[in-house]
């Protein structure tokens, strides 16, 4: 249900220009409860929804990236050019598969915090149904793969109930990972239907994004094995091409070469053909490089050659990663045309949010140190030094610098996590050959205003299924998107989605009919009037002149109005990123309390194994019940090539790794005695967010990292801890080039863990005493 309009509707932006051309669809109208038939019945429903992809990626939108698959998908069916959807991951992906607002499913931002707030609660409501429970009641079988990050991170782990977890929302089966990213070559934890995955080691040459696909064409051929009529709902959420960028070496190779112009040519390139396709009307402005502080990209001839190099490298393996996508893609409908059910599925293929700029302004060959969102020290290093031919592979985590990530949103303004168009309009294209048939002279491209929350009914009116007005014994909360089937069946049918309120981390936008209000916020700053910016998108739709001086009538109205819809949706409080909602559930104080970890158990998640070491001083104890002179292996591992550290013996010589961000240390703490030890790692938290480490055999130092040491903070260790191996990616990599995982021969009875008090720099500390102080001041 959209907000209540206050403003006459304003004339099309695109009538009367080439490409808008009237044309009605056939309707097909399938049987409910749906059941396929020889003859077509209930279609198939197929969402692909990739991560952190611009508006001009694909080749439907401009994009130079070979992509046969979607290519072919978009000449037999549609693109949306005007599909919006929000800033960040978690609230874009919530919306799409409820159809309300995110903030009232509970999403204001990404499933990786819990400050208490309504708002901000991580989980899907049980008087809300996802359109996987929709569809499952109605008679479909429902398969999601690859990204879910509809979990809050402290209910990612074995023992949790659950409740939030796909299988438990609507789906029959699941393969995938649960948090919003993870390396392609090594993920960190693998989960099938309700389970994490114990492994030790993947196969050679062993790819994510084929691996999901893979999972997802086994689902429907062993479906279709065992019942030839029942449709599927298949939800194909990729991690690609969210950082960290990795791509397999032959599709990098196809790209080499093809970014060397740098990121002003390409968006020129692409501007022009979105211009040429009809995408946008003649006359549409080109903004200028992005310029403001923070987000500013540079000119590319102003670049040195080295970093002309590294940086065109950044390009080409994102590229490889969408080249990745659609081959898969393709791999995917082969099979539904092998079952003859590829003209009876509809196809959608969109992204969750923008292109970004996290990269910050130069890229970076160490993706954890820089993606912190923490203040660090003036010695904090952001980019680790890597050969680059390295970018790309299992052993750099890496991420491009804006200025690609402002190509990708051509021709819009600014970045992933803003309201402005570049972190909220997507691509988005759809096929159903059965149902969507384009007439002779209708170039399949709608131009009208749609919104996230306007997939999931939308789709429901395509397969012919009603959404339930009692969930669970309650009513179900109603719907905030609308239907666009009309749309995609007649292009001069009107949209119905007129108005739309936005908000993410304090970036708030307001549409109505053609108008957007929209802010760039500052974290800390005060949130008033002057902030508002205010576009018509009916002669302006990339954003490029702010009229709110010349309509401060519109800009009062539609400021109330977005006003009126936060308190409506649960917006408030406001979160900026500055730190004041910095807090987690009470109950998490029991992840700090000492873990004893036996030889056998399964790796310890993320953000629990997280729990023990972050912003502390911290204690590890290893028992072994004897060690032979033969004995080696690893005795404790936590994290990856991203950051992480791993204590083993090799050569009868206790070991420390230490990866610091991508920068290996190493400590030799000399022979281990035979017989039975206790081998302790021992890290002091210093100043300036530093560990020192020492290592201690039954209670005597024998050894210590030279120096302090900066502490792993944000996403990483990424991977979590393992007794007794090193599993998936490995700490060191020269250890695992000689042993691969390496599991300890000897007699080892336990690991303890012991959490020292948290360092005063601590985020919950730092917004406990905030807290504290704005009490006593009222």
């Amino acid at each position: 249900m959209t907000e209540p309009t206050g403003t006459p509707n304003r004339r099309d932006p695109y009538e009367g220009f080439a490409g808008h051309v009237g044309r009605t669809f056939a309707e097909s109208q399938p049987a409910w409860p749906p059941r396929r038939t020889p003859g077509g019945g209930a279609p198939n429903i197929v969402v692909v929804l990739v991560d952190d992809m611009g508006y001009s990626d694909i080749g439907p939108f401009g994009a130079e990236i070979a992509t046969p698959v979607l290519d072919g998908l978009a000449a037999n069916g549609l693109r949306l050019a005007n599909y919006h959807t929000m800033p960040l991951c978690s609230p874009a992906r919530a919306a799409l598969l409820t159809g309300l607002n995110p903030h009232r499913v509970g999403y204001a931002t990404v499933a990786n915090s819990d400050p208490g707030f309504p708002g901000y609660g991580m989980e899907i409501g049980q008087d809300v149904p996802t359109l996987a429970e929709v569809l499952h009641d109605a008679g479909y079988a429902t398969y999601a793969v690859g990204k879910w990050h509809l979990t809050r991170d402290s209910a990612s782990n074995a023992a949790d109930d659950r409740r939030n977890w796909p299988l438990q929302k609507g789906f029959d089966r699941y393969y995938g990972v649960l948090e919003g990213l993870t390396s392609l070559f090594h993920p960190h934890q693998l989960v099938r239907d309700n389970s994490p995955l114990d492994i030790d080691e993947l196969p050679d040459g062993y790819y994510y994004t084929d691996d999901i696909t893979d999972e997802a064409i086994a689902m429907v051929k062993s479906l279709r094995a065992h019942d030839p009529d029942k449709p599927f709902f298949l939800y194909l959420a990729h991690n690609a091409v969210h950082g960290p960028l990795q791509a397999k070496p032959e599709d990098i190779e196809r790209q080499r070469g093809r970014y060397d112009g740098g990121w002003d040519t390409l968006r020129g390139t692409r501007f022009a053909r979105q211009i040429a396709d009809g995408l946008f009307p003649a006359g549409t402005t080109l903004p200028d490089r992005n310029a403001e502080a923070g987000f500013d990209v540079g000119p590319w001839e102003e670049l040195t050659p080295g970093q002309r190099q590294r940086y065109a490298r950044y390009m080409e393996v994102y590229a490889a990663m969408v080249d990745n996508i659609d081959q898969n893609l393709g791999r995917l409908t082969d099979t539904l045309r092998a079952l003859g059910e590829l003209d009876n599925t509809i196809v959608l293929f969109t992204s969750d949010n923008g292109g970004t700029g996290e990269g910050g302004a130069e890229g970076t060959r160490s993706y954890f140190s820089r993606f912190v969102h923490q203040p660090v020290p003036d010695d904090w290093d952001p980019d680790i030094a890597r050969d680059t031919e390295l970018i790309g592979g299992p052993r750099s985590l890496v991420h491009y610098p804006r200025g690609w990530g402002m190509a990708s949103n051509t021709p819009f303004r600014l970045y992933k996590g803003q309201t402005y168009a570049g972190g909220v309009r997507v691509p988005f294209v759809i096929s159903w050959p059965a149902g969507l048939r384009r007439g002779p002279d209708d170039p399949g491209i709608r131009h009208q205003y749609q919104y996230v929350t306007d997939v999931t009914p939308t789709l429901l009116e395509l397969a012919g299924v009603r959404r339930p007005e009692q969930w669970r014994s309650r009513p179900a909360q109603e719907l905030d998107g609308v239907s666009f089937a009309p749309v995609l069946r007649d292009a001069r049918a009107p949209a119905a989605h007129t108005e739309q309120y936005c908000e993410m981390s304090g970036n708030r936008s307001y549409y109505r009919d053609g108008w957007k209000l929209v802010t760039l916020h500052r974290p800390g700053a005060p949130y008033d009037d002057g902030e508002w910016a205010l576009y018509d998108l009916t002669s302006d739709p990339t954003e490029t002149t702010d009229v709110a001086a010349d309509h401060p009538e519109v800009v009062k109205e539609l400021a109330s109005a977005w006003e009126a819809a936060a308190w409506r949706n649960g917006v408030f409080p406001l979160s900026d990123g500055s730190g004041a909602l910095a807090r987690r559930h009470p109950a998490e104080e029991r992840f700090h309390r000492p873990l004893t970890l036996l030889p056998g158990t399964p790796e310890l998640e993320r953000y629990r194994s997280s729990r023990l070491i972050s912003f502390r001083s911290f204690d590890v104890s290893v028992v072994l019940d004897e060690h032979g002179a033969g004995d080696q292996g690893v005795l404790v591992s936590h994290g990856d090539q991203g950051g992480g550290y791993s204590l083993y013996v090799e050569d009868g010589r206790l070991r420390f790794a230490y990866n610091e961000y991508g920068r290996l240390h190493e400590a030799d703490a000399g022979p281990l005695p035979v017989g039975r030890r206790t081998v302790t790692l021992s890290a002091t938290a210093s100043e300036g967010l530093r560990w020192e480490f020492r290592l201690l055999v039954d209670g005597v130092q024998a050894g210590r990292l030279d120096g302090s040491v900066h502490q792993l903070i944000g996403m990483a260790p990424l991977q979590g801890i393992s007794v007794g191996v090193d599993r998936k990616s490995p700490v060191s990599w020269p250890v695992y080039e000689r042993h691969r995982g390496f599991r300890y021969t000897g007699g080892l009875r336990s690991v303890t863990y012991t959490p020292g008090a948290q360092a005063p720099y601590a985020p919950e500390l730092v917004a406990r005493a905030l807290r504290e102080a704005a009490a006593a001041f009222e």
